[in-house]
């Protein structure tokens, strides 16, 4: 596993995603949960278990996207790997990224090969790639509306001559609808897509993060401000989608 962060690059708040990995990888127990507040909704749970899934339990936009993958892909975001297991099973030469010590740990036991303890918007460009891979609602990562200049910055750096991303997103208009159809959004304020999360293991506490659904319409329109070609691979059963965004020459 290479670890290419320094000491104040990852936050240093509690590892609630790999200590979770790190029970279940040892004990199989089904009845995990990792509980997940938000500024929107009312509090959710993540199975741990389905972290570990199998191709054969992906939603069809993850195994949609699996299928599009080409040439060396960096799978960003890769938790207890999932993705990066059935791409490397398959023949692809694949990176998996992951902020997460506790689930590059369990990636390495699983038998990943090729991990890299990083964040995203401090990966090394030393290494291009053909794809890179963002499921799991992967633009989240993104954070803000105002970071997407800087996101397609960098992943213009890390992609290769013809290269990809391939990115599944949310609109999340769902929650603002009303009985008449009409949309009960404040226009002056943030997009509605930007959220505020925490989340939290057998009692214990994460920070607090921003991420980020942003509809097809306007992932469109921002990827094409910075260069790059929106392409819908698929729509989801409820206001989800996944794209491939290239850069245009």
């Amino acid at each position: 596993m290479k670890k290419t962060n320094s000491s104040n690059s990852i936050s240093t708040s509690p590892d609630i995603m790999g200590r979770a990995c790190v029970d279940y990888y040892h004990t199989s127990d089904d009845s995990l949960n990792i509980e997940v507040w938000s500024n929107v909704a009312e509090t959710d749970v993540i199975p741990v278990n389905y972290l570990f899934r199998s191709y054969h339990q992906m939603p069809a936009l993850e195994i949609t996207a699996l299928q599009h993958c080409r040439g060396h892909v960096l799978d960003i975001g890769a938790c207890a790997g999932p993705h990066s297991l059935w791409l490397q099973e398959h023949g692809h030469k694949v990176t998996a990224l992951e902020t997460s010590p506790g689930a590059c740990e369990i990636m390495q036991k699983r038998g990943v090969r090729n991990i890299i303890h990083d964040d995203f918007f401090r990966l090394s460009a030393n290494c291009q790639y053909d794809t890179l891979l963002m499921m799991m609602n992967g633009m989240g990562i993104v954070g803000s509306i105002n970071r997407l200049g800087t996101f397609f910055a960098k992943a213009r750096r890390l992609l290769a001559p013809g290269g990809q991303i391939v990115v599944d997103s949310s609109d999340l208009r769902y929650l603002f609808l009303q009985d008449d159809g009409s949309l009960l959004i404040q226009l002056n304020n943030k997009y509605y897509g930007e959220v505020e999360y925490r989340m939290s293991y057998k009692g214990e506490k994460g920070r607090r993060f921003p991420w980020l659904f942003i509809d097809d319409q306007l992932l469109e329109f921002y990827a094409g401000k910075h260069g790059f070609r929106m392409e819908r691979l698929a729509l989801g059963n409820h206001y989800d989608y996944l794209a491939r965004l290239t850069p245009q020459t």
